[in-house]
């Protein structure tokens, strides 16, 4: 490790991500699901203002908003996800939404498919991927968390929300806010 540079290994942040999202949604708070998310994207905020402090430590501030998502975009997807985002788009008006392809922190999500045999079949097909969708969000909450934590860092206050759309795709939808001064 160059420069005395700390990383960890892929399958503990996944294992991290799979026991946030066990031990709040299916232990602490079953029955809360909006408690939980708001628990687990917490986590990830604390994670993401600590990786965002790390990552730019040798950089210039940046300069607008788009500076920073672009560095979100690219860099810190890159360190975290060992990948660039597929697509950005923007409204100009404060929203981003960043578009994944192959979200690696979804990759390996199954659920148990319900039958899929006889005249029911494509309502069945359709009730197993709502259903993988639902599980899907759920491991969300925490890339949320941290795309808000770093780009606060960034002197970025936004709001995070992310809509799976075709397993293992999914967006994350920035909305910055305006400052109160």
């Amino acid at each position: 490790m160059p420069g005395g540079a700390r990383e960890v290994a892929e399958s503990c942040v996944d294992s991290l991500n799979m026991e946030l999202v066990a031990t709040y949604c299916k232990r602490l708070h079953p029955t809360k699901p909006d408690l939980a998310g708001r628990r687990i994207e917490a986590i990830g905020y604390q994670v993401g203002l600590q990786l965002a402090e790390r990552y730019t430590r040798e950089r210039p501030r940046f300069t607008d908003h788009l500076e920073s998502i672009k560095f979100i975009c690219k860099d810190f997807w890159a360190e975290v996800f060992k990948k660039q985002v597929d697509n950005l788009k923007t409204n100009h008006k404060g929203v981003f939404v960043l578009q994944d392809n192959r979200f690696r922190w979804l990759t390996r999500i199954s659920v148990d498919a319900l039958p899929t045999t006889g005249a029911q079949n494509e309502s069945a097909v359709a009730a197993n991927a709502a259903r993988a969708s639902q599980a899907a969000g759920q491991y969300l909450y925490f890339p949320c968390g941290l795309i808000r934590g770093a780009l606060t860092n960034l002197g970025v206050p936004c709001a995070v929300s992310a809509e799976v759309t075709t397993l293992p795709a999914c967006e994350f939808n920035i909305l910055v806010l305006k400052r109160v001064e």
